[in-house]
């Protein structure tokens, strides 16, 4: 590892090679994924350090092409952010420095490594929420696109897990549209209430610069400021947190949904069929063919949650900077690597995946329009309790019927017989505008 950025002349000892392994920790794997995002930070610092004269428009300009050099290289993989480095924002003043002598050594005036991670993690958490919120966005879409299709396809309603009510499968796709429709509008909250540029508070305490902190936050996109320098710390974990509760939310209904679908494509349900590319097979049984894709997507939350549960362990902290939040990279970048690409899966998925009419037709025995007999005889006047008293000892004697016009009864708003759609549609519209 390269001497550390805050080596001092004539200290009387240094830490051990060991010692520093240990504070460095994952930095340097866990900052290739957010290296990007301190360059973006660094060419906005720079500007503002040469709007308050503290260089050169000409030592700006040359840091700002060097910095845009470093990135271009780190993107095609020219250059490596290695275990030389202590973390990527060390890495990047050596980079300076080595090419352009003392002048890289001026990026850091005015600034703290605290307030540099703060606004880099603000903008990698500005990135991915986006990136949620369209892949809820496209979820959505598809579940909505097929309830056009398929709405009135007739298919048993479960609660407790046991045949309930008819339902469609109109129903069962808008009832998860609207909730990847919710999951949407919450990334795009999520995203707008964490936008504040935390750069130019330092260590904690502000400095003696008269720094042009609104200008740097605009030209890095941020609507507005974290004022108070003292929050800028304090709120590092915080605002994680929420946007892990967002990812969270969605890979909770992914889970909810992927459930479904478990039970569907067995032989014992046999509603959904998968195509080939979306199974796998056993090592030993010839006869297997496994909906493995569903079964981790269930599994995904479980990375998201758990990811989450590790962040709050370790924000049990006091006012200011504690090296503690060092602990709070690995679990964010960990939930949203995984929560993200189990989402990207799940549109494709549903796309592909078929009804089987013969099988969800067959399931729908008799007592399951026992509620339906119960409400027809209240509509005739007679107390509901009743209704449902004299309907419970007829069960064993109802004769079949015909699914549909049991759907087309349901009409209040959002049920099978009026599903709404066009209201689902107008709600997610303006989610699409990112």
């Amino acid at each position: 590892m390269s001497e550390p950025i805050w080596k001092k002349t004539g200290a009387s000892a240094a830490p051990t090679q060991a010692v520093m392994q240990f504070l460095a920790g994952e930095d340097v794997v866990l900052d290739r994924q957010l290296i990007a995002y301190d360059i973006q930070a660094s060419r906005a610092h720079v500007a503002g350090l040469a709007e308050i004269g503290l260089l050169q428009p000409e030592e700006a300009d040359a840091l700002r092409q060097e910095l845009t050099r470093i990135g271009d290289q780190l993107a095609t993989g020219e250059r490596v952010l290695d275990e030389r480095f202590e973390d990527g924002h060390s890495a990047l003043e050596t980079w300076l420095t080595e090419a352009l002598g003392p002048l890289g050594g001026k990026v850091h005036a005015g600034r703290s490594r605290n307030d540099q991670v703060a606004v880099a993690l603000r903008l990698y958490m500005k990135d991915r929420l986006v990136q949620l919120q369209r892949v809820c966005v496209a979820i959505a879409e598809q579940l909505l696109a097929r309830a056009q299709r398929e709405g009135d396809l007739p298919m048993p309603g479960y609660t407790h897990l046991q045949r309930a009510m008819p339902s469609s499968v109109g129903l069962w796709l808008a009832g998860h549209a609207e909730a990847f429709i919710d999951n949407a509008d919450l990334a795009r909250r999520t995203r707008d209430w964490l936008d504040a540029s935390p750069l130019g508070t330092a260590s904690g305490f502000g400095v003696n610069l008269p720094l042009a902190r609104d200008a740097v936050a605009e030209a890095l996109g941020f609507p507005r400021l974290v004022l108070n320098p003292q929050y800028a710390q304090n709120s590092r974990g915080k605002i994680e947190l929420q946007a892990m509760a967002a990812l969270g939310a969605a890979t909770l209904d992914a889970r909810r949904l992927a459930w479904d679908l478990s039970l569907f494509t067995t032989s014992e349900f046999a509603f959904v069929d998968l195509p080939d590319e979306w199974c796998t097979g056993s090592s030993i049984m010839p006869n297997k063919r496994n909906p493995d894709v569903v079964e981790l997507l269930r599994a995904s939350h479980g990375v998201v949650a758990g990811a989450r549960a590790e962040l709050e362990a370790v924000l049990s902290l006091p006012s200011g900077y504690q090296r503690d939040l060092q602990a709070s990279k690995p679990p964010l970048l960990r939930a949203f690597a995984g929560g993200l690409q189990a989402l990207q899966l799940l549109a494709p998925l549903l796309d592909a995946m078929s009804w089987n009419q013969d099988a969800m037709r067959a399931a729908m025995t008799p007592e399951i329009y026992a509620t339906d007999l119960s409400v027809e005889l209240a509509q005739q006047g007679m107390p509901f309790r009743e209704a449902y008293r004299e309907v419970a000892e007829r069960i064993a004697q109802m004769d079949d019927q015909d699914p549909r016009e049991s759907l087309e009864k349901r009409v209040s708003t959002g049920a099978c017989g009026d599903l709404a759609l066009a209201r689902l549609e107008a709600r997610l519209a303006p989610l699409k505008e990112i």
